[in-house]
């Protein structure tokens, strides 16, 4: 199919998604007149002229933008093998040129719900030069669309923009009234210094293991969410392993409603009764802890 083939309609279905470029760039904000933005192609496009003509009417119906903004326009989905073929312009209003790398995208519905969510490479749609729009479709592969039909108007491709902000420390209530100030600034340091997370994963660091007087062992854990999403978890089966990787303890632990926000992490501590602790002669100077798949 050719790339042209997707671009036939002069009427859009989608709604405009705008941003100040400070949002995703180090770039300041300044206040003048509307920008008009002029279309750009891909240096791969050979665009027929009579696909220009219909790339330059869908622009003109747009509304100009701000200095310094960037702009997601929806113009049209198709669906192809169970994927979804968002076309759509992405507009800038920078004086210079720019160009971008991964960014997760969010597909809303008219209710302004996620239907959506993937991310791409936008250095595939190469430089984009200031004060330009450049048409592009953006494949959804099925595993990241969360609805059963196409939407047909009101929709809206968007930034997920907590994707840029720094993965944090999250505290449970108690923990935030209990610790002192010093212990929580050396909790965001350790979450800081970890590795980062991939897309999309969820994982358990082990923080520190204090044995009990009454032989058992309590845990303190990161729960790490690398997700767009809160992850909620009603039960945690975890797994002890000491430095000779050989099991120490198990044990499934009930929670209530134990929530952690996306792109954060959450301390909590665990105690495995002696009963749990099924290792006598341990060698607990290195330890992991997993989820017990």
């Amino acid at each position: 199919m050719s790339i042209f083939s997707l671009f036939k309609k002069t009427k859009t279905a989608g709604k405009d998604s705008t941003i100040n470029s400070e949002e995703l760039l180090d770039i300041e904000v300044s206040e003048s007149n509307s920008i008009k933005t002029e279309l750009s192609y891909h240096p791969s496009w050979n665009v027929p002229k009579e696909q220009q003509y219909v790339f330059q009417f869908l622009l003109n119906e747009l509304e100009p933008l701000k200095p310094n903004q960037l702009s997601l326009s929806g113009l049209e989905i198709d669906e192809e093998d169970d994927s979804w073929l968002v076309k759509a312009f992405f507009r800038s209003s920078l004086a210079k040129p720019m160009e971008l790398g991964s960014i997760e995208l969010l597909l809303l519905d008219a209710s302004n719900d996620v239907i959506a969510s993937q991310q791409f490479d936008f250095s595939e749609l190469g430089e984009i030069p200031g004060n330009s729009a450049r048409p592009w479709v953006f494949k959804f592969d099925k595993p990241t669309i969360d609805s059963e039909e196409l939407p047909a108007e009101g929709w809206q491709l968007a930034f997920n923009l907590k994707s840029f902000e720094p993965h944090k420390l999250e505290l449970h209530e108690s923990w935030e009234k209990s610790l002192p100030k010093e212990q929580k600034e050396a909790l965001e340091q350790l979450v800081k210094s970890l590795p980062s997370l991939n897309e999309d994963e969820v994982n358990i660091t082990g923080v520190q293991l204090k044995e009990q007087p009454d032989d058992g062992l309590a845990v303190t854990v990161f729960v790490r969410n690398g997700s767009n999403k809160s992850l909620s978890f009603q039960q945690l089966p975890l797994v002890l392993s000491d430095a000779n990787n050989e099991i120490v303890a198990q044990g499934s632990f009930k929670l209530d409603n134990f929530e952690v926000q996306s792109n954060t992490t959450k301390p909590w501590t665990f105690i495995f009764p002696k009963e749990l602790v099924n290792k006598e002669a341990k060698d607990l100077s290195k330890w992991t802890v997993k989820i017990n798949q």
